[in-house]
């Protein structure tokens, strides 16, 4: 018995898939060449012709839930192959960003952070509150020191020496990490929310489409799933599949594995900082600065090719979205490095002029990050997952 569905088009969508990128979108006469010619489809229900469908239909219900959006790596090899021009690389990226904002909550910020005219203040926001904490740290360290004295804890966490920079003394480290941890949970919160929406709607398209006849999701299986694609993410096997595209395997991998390593040495260092009583800065040769400085050069140069790649490659399509993450990201990069070199070098007020910048970028990725391209990595992981969960080849 056949499945029968009410079309609804939705003409608003259409016109916001054009403007995230997806202006090609009606060139698709449906060959189905982008489908055959995906090396990562699914044989069950491939993509993108499917999805090129009902984008040219404004069906954003069966778009926005439809995980094989995130199944796509935009590896350009439908693109190159398309005999219309039709783009469907482009406009499934499109599609993922009109998701992403979508699930994620506030929808004015979602709105904002894909608003090349709010840039400004959503760099404002972090450059106003770390000018506010370099000034309580800088000019009333005595009075904190007095307060926080009377809780019994320590305010500064600098070390003491003459010819000893510590970056602490500019922004207090207390200061800084009730503004990440709270940024952090913030973040979560909203992955959270974001992610329990996702997987219904995922769900509930499986179910309409027969892909699947659990009426319920199983997520002790969903999170074994989760295990069974870390190693194909981790690896990036799906980008090294493509062939229109396959360079962009090596400086996304740097990218990821500079972020675990950056990840693994701000928890060693805060434990050892809170528990352990010694605030640093760490000697050059201690393996946790060692792993600081690999994840850091890794990240900036990973960032960097990512950057050269979307210059030189004149067909591919780049927008805002893509440009903001990037600037962040190679930003985030190059400001850590400029800061420890500077406070290597006796640069005193150049240091901590690179620390405030260092501080913006940190919050811009972490406060933002729901919202921008970069939320690509879990709602792709949790796609996969789904994928797996229902045993699609």
């Amino acid at each position: 018995m056949s499945t029968k569905y009410l079309a609804q088009p939705d003409l608003g969508f259409i016109a916001e898939l054009r403007g995230l990128g997806g202006e090609t979108l009606k060139k698709c006469y449906q060959c189905a060449t982008c489908s055959v010619a995906c090396p990562i489809a699914p044989e069950d229900s491939p993509f993108p012709r499917k999805e090129m469908i009902a984008a040219s239909w404004g069906l954003k219900d069966k778009l926005i839930g439809n995980g094989d959006i995130w199944l796509c790596h935009q590896c350009g090899d439908c693109t190159d192959l398309c005999p219309r021009g039709a783009a469907p690389g482009d406009v499934l990226a499109a599609v993922r960003s009109a998701a992403i904002e979508e699930y994620a909550t506030p929808k004015v910020l979602a709105k904002a952070v894909n608003d090349p005219k709010k840039l400004p203040f959503l760099i404002g926001i972090p450059a106003i509150w770390f000018a506010l904490m370099a000034f309580i740290t800088m000019v009333m360290g005595d009075t904190m020191t007095k307060l926080f004295n009377v809780f019994g804890i320590e305010w500064s966490h600098a070390h003491e020496g003459e010819h000893v920079i510590a970056h602490a003394d500019f922004v207090s480290t207390w200061l800084v990490d009730l503004t990440f941890v709270p940024t952090a949970g913030f973040a979560t919160i909203i992955f959270l929310l974001a992610l329990k929406r996702f997987l219904a709607d995922m769900h509930h398209n499986a179910v309409m489409e027969g892909k699947t006849d659990k009426t319920t999701i199983d997520y002790k299986a969903l999170g074994q799933s989760v295990i069974n694609v870390l190693p194909t993410v981790l690896k990036h096997d799906k980008f090294n599949e493509c062939e229109a595209n396959k360079e962009r395997a090596t400086p996304h991998m740097m990218v990821l594995y500079s972020f675990i390593g950056l990840f693994i040495v701000t928890a060693v260092c805060g434990t050892m900082l809170y528990l352990g009583g010694y605030p640093g800065p760490y000697p050059q040769l201690n393996p946790i600065k060692w792993l600081a400085n690999i994840s850091g050069v890794a990240l900036v140069i990973g960032a960097g090719i990512m950057i050269k790649n979307r210059l030189s490659n004149k067909d591919q399509l780049s927008t805002y979205k893509d440009w903001f993450i990037l600037g962040i990201v190679f930003a985030l990069g190059l400001t850590g490095m400029l800061t420890e070199m500077t406070r290597l070098a006796h640069m005193e007020i150049i240091t901590y002029f690179m620390y405030y910048l260092h501080l913006i970028s940190i919050f811009l990725l972490f406060a933002f990050l729901p919202f921008s391209k970069m939320a690509h990595l879990v709602y792709r992981t949790v796609a996969m997952a789904y994928a797996d969960y229902g045993n699609r080849k």
